[in-house]
């Protein structure tokens, strides 16, 4: 039984309880704002530019019945050559991002065969002048979130689907039995890869100086194929909303099995990777 006095202090009580949602509510807002506030990677846009040095190895694998695998070096004497990558950012709450990549893999090469091969159906001998186109371009969108975001940087964890628009075509000239011949095939792969993986962002000074970064993306399908693609670069920063970049394509692999009705592709890209930041 509560008396009188226990009764009052029990209604005062209750009178507070508003009050302090009240304050709840409009100092939870301000504690995630100073809690922002003190972080170095703060942005709601950020646009990103590389240029990309790549070595590209592999294969590539007619869709006709005895074709054999095609080998981009050996076979056809790709070397190294110079790309881009380009990724936009929206962070539209503290840890929720949407983004797109887009890396575009453009390369050619005339070369002598050395080895007869079947592609798309067609027979390139040894000794014939050729001529090789591999377009390959990667569109990426994604989302990601940051399960960790701390002052000194965050880790995220990112979703995306990488379309692969991939087309590759041959064609020589050469000599047989003293008659000149010319052969030509080309093919071509729309490949749509949901991809997943941690990235994370580390600055290494007591100001948003100096930051390293890093993501590593994969994933294995049974009978049609896998991605998987790291990287890693370190920044500095030029000003608030602008950094420098530089580091390392560790890998970035692409496996499509073919069948009757597609090529097949095995890609590997890897090199150097350098260029800006902004961020605002």
């Amino acid at each position: 039984m509560l008396s009188t006095t226990q009764f009052r202090d029990s209604r005062s009580l209750l009178r507070l309880v508003p009050l302090a949602l009240l304050l709840t509510l409009f100092l939870a807002p301000a504690s995630m704002r100073a809690q922002e506030s003190e972080e170095f990677d703060q942005y709601k846009v950020r646009i990103s530019g590389f240029w990309f040095y790549s070595n590209p190895s592999g294969t590539i694998h007619g869709s006709h019945t005895g074709d054999i695998p095609v080998d981009f070096n050996k076979d056809l004497g790709f070397d190294t050559y110079p790309t881009f990558a380009g990724t936009v950012d929206w962070k539209f709450t503290h840890k929720n991002h949407f983004y797109v990549t887009i890396i575009p893999f453009w390369t050619s090469h005339q070369t002598v065969l050395t080895e007869t091969f079947t592609f798309q159906g067609k027979t390139y001998e040894a000794g014939f002048t050729a001529k090789s186109n591999l377009h390959a371009v990667l569109v990426s969108p994604g989302y990601q979130y940051d399960i960790i975001r701390r002052k000194r940087g965050h880790l995220g964890i990112g979703v995306q689907v990488d379309l692969f628009n991939t087309s590759s075509s041959i064609n020589a000239t050469g000599v047989v039995d003293g008659v000149q011949q010319t052969v030509s095939g080309k093919g071509s792969l729309l490949a749509p890869i949901p991809v997943a993986g941690p990235q994370f962002r580390l600055y290494l000074t007591n100001s948003p100086r100096v930051f390293v970064e890093g993501n590593l993306y994969g994933m294995y399908f049974f009978g049609y194929g896998n991605f998987i693609s790291t990287a890693g670069n370190l920044g500095i920063a030029i000003n608030k909303h602008l950094s420098a970049n530089a580091g390392y394509q560790l890998g970035s692999r692409l496996n499509v099995n073919g069948s009757t009705d597609r090529i097949g592709l095995n890609l590997t890209q890897k090199g150097p990777i350098v260029g800006m930041e902004f961020s605002f």
